[in-house]
């Protein structure tokens, strides 16, 4: 792929560049209630339930939070407060970068627009863009495009917006489930698994992998 020079590179960005902290603040709510084989599921079981959640029409994403967080708590016998889900909502702009991320992003930055196609509401997702320490092209939210992903209304309106088609860009994402599998089926040829650990390996959707965002540069050829 190093000689490919996309016209964008677009990423992910809860998980691949923010340090996604879901799990920590389920911890912090449950954890003195729960033991670890318990807290697991109640982690794994809230993750699933936030993926069930956007698979429909769009809805606000503290609508999400609160009714996955209600779900899970449902499924593992865990009483549910609704000052539980604003907590967790709430947290979400307060989230930083992962540590190889500012250094790796302001390199290609140089070269080519960055771009981010997120989970988010508008207001929620700039402060988290703020500490990432790069200059971005564009910031697309699924409260703009009505849409989340892996939904493929979300990545079309990106598309739309920036004017390109799926063989413009590179598309860089640490889940398949999210981002990847939606963007081989749509045609983006060109992608970057970052491996995070949070999915396991699948060469059938065809990406560079990555362990982290100090790999991209060289991706490219820079």
């Amino acid at each position: 792929m190093a000689s490919f020079r996309p016209k964008y590179i677009t990423f992910d960005c809860y998980g691949t560049l923010t340090n996604f902290q879901m799990a920590e603040a389920a911890r912090d709510l449950y954890g003195s209630r729960l033991d670890e084989p318990r807290m697991q599921e109640f982690i794994k079981n809230f993750a699933a339930y936030r993926l069930d959640e956007i698979m429909g029409d769009w809805k606000p994403y503290a609508d999400v939070v609160y009714n996955a967080l209600e779900r899970a708590c449902k499924r593992n016998g865990v009483a549910f407060s609704p000052d539980d889900a604003r907590m967790v909502y709430e947290r979400v702009p307060t989230w930083g970068p992962h540590a190889d991320v500012p250094a790796g992003l302001a390199k290609v930055a140089k070269e080519i627009p960055l771009v981010i196609l997120s989970n988010a509401m508008n207001a929620q997702i700039l402060s988290n863009v703020e500490k990432l320490g790069a200059p971005f092209h564009a910031v697309y939210t699924a409260e703009q495009a009505q849409a989340y992903k892996p939904r493929f209304k979300a990545f079309e309106y990106m598309l739309d917006m920036l004017g390109c088609g799926p063989e413009d860009i590179l598309h860089c994402s640490s889940s398949f489930r999210y981002d990847l599998m939606s963007a081989h089926d749509l045609g983006i040829t060109n992608k970057v698994w970052v491996n995070r650990g949070h999915e396991p390996a699948n060469p059938y959707y065809g990406y560079v992998e990555i362990s982290d965002i100090s790999g991209l540069p060289g991706v490219i050829g820079l």
